[in-house]
């Protein structure tokens, strides 16, 4: 199945027009060294293997910050395959549409050191054209985001038509509810201030650059992770779309299994914070024996005034 991933080409798309000019992308990551050869099929393997060299070479991140890394270097280097599909924002609101032509290599000269070949279109896409469900997650941080669940609208704007894009997201029961809440997310991240959990925690940011918005591991994108101000806890949060129960309990533990595992320290506890519009009796009962999974309850106010 191809592929459709958003690349950075450097903070801000900052090597996207010599990327275009010279067809390739690639990614840097402060890891001096050719890779041939060096790349399993399974990225948590790569991990295991790059994290203390990425810790080494950079001693004031954290393995929050090196996971996250080693794992986009993987995705870019290995994971995208020849004919897969990549977007990079040229920092003018517009994406340079690529098709991955070729496999690893490594080249010092250049200045994002591990590369992959592209071969470029003449199609140039600007944010505009986008649903906002794609804008949103175009604009995710970080240096690669998996687009391909809106290959349909992609392949519709690489050839100018015009698509209308709806809730394509198979575990929501009810898209009416869905609307509503598609912007939770988003809307939290922009209002961190305003919540709560601003009293003991943080969204994780790496050099200033916020990167606890959908977080990758291997049981899938976490929506936020967050940090104690003591840094003595993570935080997991797993936000409620439309209408779901216990179910989500499983999926929060996988994430929160996930960061114990390959994230935390070793004096670092995890916890997890599942947000939705109400809680179910189900999910009550599936809580009421869970001392580490909290539930908070969001309200949806919509007034007109004249």
């Amino acid at each position: 199945m191809k592929q459709y991933n958003r690349i950075m080409l450097g903070k801000g798309g900052l090597y996207a027009d010599t990327c275009l000019k010279e067809n390739y992308i690639g990614a840097d990551f402060k890891i001096k060294q050719d890779l041939s050869g060096k790349f399993p099929e399974e990225w948590r393997l790569f991990n295991k293997e790059f994290i203390p060299i990425y810790l080494e070479e950079n001693p004031e991140k954290g393995k929050i910050a090196a996971g996250l890394s080693c794992g986009m270097l993987w995705t870019i280097c290995k994971g995208l395959k020849i004919g897969d599909i990549v977007l990079c924002p040229n920092g003018n609101g517009e994406y340079y549409v690529g098709t991955i032509s070729g496999n690893y290599f490594y080249d010092p000269n250049k200045p994002l050191l591990h590369c992959r070949s592209v071969q470029w279109m003449q199609k140039i896409v600007s944010r505009k054209e986008m649903s906002p469900e794609l804008q949103r997650s175009t604009g995710s941080i970080g240096t690669c985001c998996d687009i391909t669940k809106y290959a349909t609208e992609i392949e519709h704007l690489i050839n100018s038509q015009v698509t209308v894009i709806t809730c394509n997201n198979d575990e929501v029961e009810d898209p009416s509810v869905f609307a509503l809440e598609k912007h939770l997310e988003d809307f939290l991240i922009k209002n961190w201030k305003n919540t709560p959990l601003v009293k003991e925690y943080d969204i994780y940011e790496d050099n200033g650059e916020l990167v606890g918005q959908q977080y990758p591991s291997d049981t899938g994108p976490i929506d936020i992770l967050a940090i104690s101000k003591d840094k003595k806890t993570i935080l997991v949060i797993e936000l409620k779309k439309g209408r779901a129960s216990d179910v989500v309990v499983g999926q929060i533990q996988r994430y929160m299994g996930y960061v114990k595992e390959e994230l935390a320290e070793p004096n670092q506890t995890v916890k997890g914070i599942i947000i939705g519009l109400e809680a179910d009796t189900r999910l009550k009962r599936a809580l009421a024996v869970t001392s580490n999974i909290e539930f908070y309850r969001y309200k949806v106010d919509f007034k007109l005034h004249k």
